[in-house]
């Protein structure tokens, strides 16, 4: 029998669907109230704004990319998990990419400066859930030069992504790999290439 999406999910949903004929910025949440045939003060029980239901949206990225791991991905190179990972954030919202940038534009427009510390924080939070999706335990200063690069590398993946009409997004899995890349040899010269204990197989057997 099929899930079905509970009034809170088909807000998302609904808001979404109308934010890709009017765009964000001309969605209206009484309009979301009448795709859904149900009273504006349920859609208000749900969600205080568009922000929160903006925030509900990214809330599927985060939950893609801390979904069960493929078989060996343990096993598997650092920058081969983070890939997997973080891919998982993009592809969870490929479907309304450019709604979701949208989204991210309204979050940072200068007469909204009361969604722009709850932004660093949930990209923060981002990284930090990225972290543990992609079993990265490194500790200290190198701990403190992972999440300052997967900053960056998120925030720059993102940026290209935002314009990536390639089939299955393959400019934006490409430019990921050849960053990903770059760091490893980066972290290789700063702390030699001693394979992180995160990245070893446990016994078998």
């Amino acid at each position: 029998m099929a899930h079905k999406p509970n009034l809170e999910q088909r807000i998302v949903d609904a808001a979404l669907d109308l934010a890709e004929e009017v765009g964000w910025e001309g969605l209206r949440l009484r309009r979301v109230a009448e795709r859904l045939h149900v009273p504006l003060a349920e859609v208000l029980s749900h969600y205080r704004d568009l922000d929160a239901v903006a925030d509900a949206w990214f809330r599927r990225a985060w939950a893609a990319m801390l979904a069960p791991p493929p078989e060996g991905f343990a096993a598997l190179p650092a920058e081969e998990r983070i890939h997997i990972v973080m891919m998982r954030w993009f592809d969870a919202l490929a479907e309304h990419r450019r709604v979701t940038g949208e989204m991210l534009s309204a979050k940072i427009y200068p007469s909204h400066p009361h969604h722009w510390v709850p932004l660093v924080f949930n990209l923060s939070r981002t990284i930090q859930w990225l972290r543990e999706a992609a079993i990265l335990d490194a500790k200290g200063r190198r701990r403190q030069m992972e999440e300052v690069g997967l900053t960056w590398l998120f925030a720059a993946t993102v940026a290209l992504w935002l314009s990536d009409g390639s089939p299955g997004q393959a400019r934006t899995r490409d430019f990921l790999h050849r960053r990903l890349a770059d760091c490893d040899r980066l972290m290789v010269r700063i702390w030699g290439a001693d394979t992180p204990p995160a990245a070893t197989p446990g016994p078998t057997g």
